[in-house]
């Protein structure tokens, strides 16, 4: 897939009208919802796009980046690495927001720089360990559950498996809690969708009440079809793939869990 960035006499090119007519909407959105636009943070998801889409984002002034499987983000890191480009710019983050298996916990917590899947008590232990022998500090947000579909990661909010996790969380020295992440239904209606980004702002308040050592003011929800919904709901970060570099391959060709 050829990715469409700036042009030699650096002309627009279609990511920057892509990402001006984000912009536009994603501050209706925050108008409409009563919000100031600097209350929703815009992550770009770059996975499946090369380094190269990347560097052409970040030139535009995007920061956050979303990625979903370690083995390509590493590969582009290389790349990156190989031609002097972001791999070495302090501005860019970069997070995992895919689901992660816990024997790539290691690699993920050396080459990210948030984990934004985080769905069992196991996982957090795996990561807590890598990084403290990395000797870093690992922000996380903890992915959440409120669809039926079964493709669907993140621990069931009314699960043991979630209480043991927000009850251990703040024993980990090497995580920082930041908040929780939801994907909400594929091709559901508009009010089934915004039920869900409601449900994760009820369950970040209850659980901000009942486990006050915990940080959770991210509120990652939202994507290219219905961040708007998720802004209304109370979105502090929203996550943008095909709205900014345009289509994908076909899901089944990629085998990756998260639709944008």
């Amino acid at each position: 897939m050829d990715f469409v960035g700036f042009s030699s006499e650096g002309e627009l090119t279609v990511l920057s009208e892509n990402l001006e007519r984000l912009e536009a909407a994603i501050g209706a959105a925050c108008r409409a919802a009563g919000r100031a636009r600097g209350e929703v943070e815009l992550m770009a998801v770059s996975k499946t796009f090369p380094a190269e889409a990347i560097a052409e984002a970040a030139a535009l002034g995007l920061t956050l980046f979303g990625e979903n499987r370690v083995q390509e983000f590493n590969n582009k890191v290389l790349r990156a690495a190989e031609a002097g480009t972001w791999a070495v710019d302090e501005r860019l983050s970069f997070h995992l927001i895919g689901h992660l298996q816990s024997n790539k916990a290691a690699k993920a917590a050396e080459i990210f720089d948030g984990i934004d899947s985080l769905d069992s008590l196991r996982l957090a232990e795996r990561l807590n360990d890598a990084a403290g022998k990395i000797g870093k500090r690992l922000p996380v947000l903890i992915e959440v559950k409120l669809s039926s579909e079964e493709a669907k990661a993140g621990v069931e909010p009314e699960s043991s498996e979630a209480a043991q996790l927000l009850e251990r969380l703040p024993d980990f020295a090497h995580l920082e809690a930041r908040g929780l992440m939801t994907i909400a239904p594929w091709g559901a209606p508009e009010d089934e969708t915004r039920a869900c980004f409601r449900s994760l702002r009820i369950w970040r308040d209850r659980w901000a009440a009942t486990h006050p050592h915990l940080k959770l003011d991210v509120l990652s929800m939202g994507m290219s079809g219905d961040f708007a919904l998720a802004i209304a709901e109370g979105a502090t970060r929203i996550r943008i793939g095909t709205g900014l570099f345009g289509a994908r391959q076909p899901l089944a060709e990629r085998g990756s869990q998260e639709i944008d």
